[in-house]
């Protein structure tokens, strides 16, 4: 299966799913004008990647600095399909990373993390103003 390339934007995050190496990620900011246009390929991409028989590990590194509402819900439908696959017995790991001092952005991951009981939430401090 092909990986899922995004490029971000100013208003999009950049999306990189190496669909082979079982490698999802999310960087940047995320607050779509049309945030249904946006992660609409995302969702069909990554269900047609979890519906394949292949069970090899999942890791999905969010690396989000902000999202707004809408795309939390984005998130959560994203969240959902791991946690499903993961309940099959498939391994996921969800590292969220989080700069230093964001207390808001840490918050919002460990709300993420109470919903997951079969993805393992790994929550990440890294610098602010750097990178994972």
């Amino acid at each position: 299966m092909d990986s899922l390339i995004i490029p971000a934007t100013g208003r999009t995050p950049g999306v990189s799913f190496d669909f082979a190496a079982g490698h999802l990620r999310l960087t940047g900011e995320s607050y779509p004008d049309d945030v249904a246009g946006f992660f609409g390929p995302v969702f069909s991409a990554l269900h047609d990647f979890l519906a394949r028989p292949e069970r090899g590990a999942i890791r999905f590194d969010m690396e989000l600095l902000y999202f707004n509402s809408s795309s939390a819900k984005a998130l959560m439908n994203i969240f959902q399909m791991l946690e499903t696959v993961a309940r099959d017995g498939r391994p996921v790991t969800v590292t969220w990373c989080v700069e230093e001092n964001d207390d808001s952005m840490r918050e919002l991951g460990e709300d993420f993390a109470e919903d997951l009981r079969a993805v393992v939430f790994d929550l990440r401090e890294i610098p602010a103003g750097g990178g994972a």
